[in-house]
């Protein structure tokens, strides 16, 4: 399922949430440029969990918990990761503010790729991607709007519809996904080998779940949210 919209309007510009597209964006075009030897790139500023949990010896391991956020290997992985920023962003940032709206989409990132690291402590390969922090989003957005509309473009087979279910629904199945990936890949030894980081999806999934609520604004923007079922706002 491809995230392609939701029913809930923005007050505010969503300023955050541009920039961190934008940066993101601009740093995968760097890339680009490396080749082949974005490898370097990734295992100098990726987490790698072995790595991080020597931080004692090598404190600036630390920082790769923030550097690895910015990076994407592949042209699949940053469209996938900035869609959902751009639909679900704007809105968890005008309950938060903007400074705050920062601070818990890096610190989400962060408790991410801690849980994958904790999951893994011995692997050696490099850990990216927005998706834990975008994950923390999503948290948070389910607990601000599980009502809300969103718009799904779902293939099937050859064809591809569109559907619109509510947030509680759509979010909560791609969590449920990503918890049934993530244990499948211990069964299959799978975290260790590389691929996709269930577990730090589901960390900051978690994180969104449990700080939204503490970084939203104590008198947030007021919605008015459209009723499909009623017709009527």
């Amino acid at each position: 399922m491809i995230p392609l919209g939701d029913s809930v309007p923005r007050r505010r510009f969503p300023w955050v949430t541009y920039t961190l597209i934008a940066i993101n964006v601009f740093i995968f075009l760097i890339e680009l440029r490396y080749g082949p030897e974005v490898r370097v790139l990734f295992e100098r500023y990726g987490v790698i969990p072995a790595r991080l949990w020597r931080w004692t010896e090598q404190p600036e391991v630390l920082l790769t918990l923030i550097t690895s956020q910015f990076l994407h290997g592949g042209w699949y992985h940053i469209i996938g990761n900035m869609v959902y920023l751009w639909i679900f962003g704007d809105n968890v940032e005008d309950q938060m503010g903007h400074l705050r709206y920062l601070v818990f989409y890096l610190l989400s990132g962060v408790l991410a790729a801690l849980a994958q690291a904790f999951m893994t402590p011995t692997s050696t390969i490099p850990s990216i991607g927005a998706s834990g922090a975008i994950s923390g989003v999503l948290g948070a957005y389910m607990i601000f709007f599980p009502t809300s509309r969103v718009v799904l473009g779902v293939p099937i087979f050859f064809y591809f519809t569109l559907v619109e279910i509510p947030a509680m629904i759509a979010l909560g199945y791609w969590f449920l996904s990503q918890y049934l990936n993530g244990l499948l890949a211990l069964a299959t030894g799978a975290l260790q080998v590389g691929g996709v980081a269930w577990w730090a999806h589901i960390g900051g999934f978690v994180a969104g779940l449990i700080l939204g609520p503490i970084f939203r604004e104590r008198r947030p923007p007021y919605y008015f949210v459209y009723d499909y079922d009623r017709m009527r706002w």
